[in-house]
């Protein structure tokens, strides 16, 4: 199946009342598990590379991103990729050629006047690409170690009304949205402001983002795909399937070295978790392949 592209899944998903699942990937077990999973589920599916993955992978894109291309191709529903985060202008320009159809310019560690100058630029240079863009407004927390923020924090949470002069100011196409999510939650106990989101749903003519899902109840996800929410972030939930199915079969077989044996069970238990996720959010079912 070809590439999928990003704005298509996302508007598809926001005309629906619905949300398509962004999975961060950072190996190709997570890769083959999220393409495994939205193939058992039915539903398309983004695969998401971030800054931080690629730093990881000695600062090159392109390997992990060669690898999420042909199992995209190779998938039995639409999948896209996305990068996720970025920071860096050189690795945003590295999106087109490496198959992105969308990046997240990360600019929100930034005051709001360099946030927005900063974004604005990021999206007018996208958009000569046909790059689809998303940034982010108000401090989700919890990025790079980072504790998450206080919820009565400054800026913690996302305004409405600067949230509309940003998007207009910008020109980006989506917006990740701090309501109370936090990145890199192990515990499923964060508590959304839903009345919070359901005005920054009326305030936009954009889809809305959320980030930090993993630290998110089934419960609280449904009803911010109900709120408005037209993507969905995930990447802790993958790492802790992954990691707790590993750690146990190493407990029980200290003798095993073979690494396909302990790969492949956590490649399986992160299936298994897309494949419950994409049944929690509930995204649109895809059309079969012929």
């Amino acid at each position: 199946m070809p590439l999928a592209a990003t704005g298509d899944l996302v508007a598809g998903a926001a005309t629906a009342r619905s949300a398509v699942v962004a999975f961060n990937v950072i190996t190709l077990e997570h890769v083959e598990a999220v393409v495994a999973g939205a193939e058992a589920a039915g539903t398309p599916v983004l695969l998401q590379i971030s800054e931080n993955a690629v730093r990881f992978r000695y600062g090159r894109l392109l390997p992990l991103a060669r690898a999420a291309v042909a199992a995209a191709r190779a998938a039995a529903v639409p999948v896209a990729l996305h990068l996720d985060h970025v920071q860096s202008d050189e690795l945003l320009r590295q999106a087109p050629e490496a198959g992105f159809s969308s990046v997240m310019y990360d600019a929100s560690r930034l005051p709001y006047a360099d946030n927005l100058a900063a974004t604005r630029a990021a999206a007018e240079w996208a958009h000569a690409q046909g790059l689809w863009i998303e940034a982010e407004l108000g401090q989700v927390g919890g990025k790079d170690g980072r504790p998450p923020l206080d919820a009565h924090a400054p800026g913690a949470r996302t305004d409405p009304g600067e949230a509309h002069a940003f998007v207009t100011g910008s020109g980006v196409d989506a917006l990740a949205v701090a309501v109370g999510n936090a990145h890199a939650m192990t515990e499923r106990t964060a508590a959304l402001d839903h009345d919070l989101l359901k005005r920054l749903a009326g305030a936009l003519d954009v889809p809305l983002v959320l980030h930090g899902s993993s630290g998110l109840a089934d419960a609280e996800l449904t009803e911010a795909v109900a709120g408005g929410i037209a993507k969905v972030n995930v990447g802790t939930a993958l790492n802790i399937a992954m990691t707790g199915a590993i750690r146990d079969f190493l407990a029980a077989r200290p003798e095993a070295v073979d690494s396909r044996k302990y790969l492949g069970v956590g490649r399986e238990a992160m299936v298994e978790e897309v494949t419950r996720l994409l049944g929690v959010i509930g995204t649109p079912r895809a059309t079969p392949t012929a």
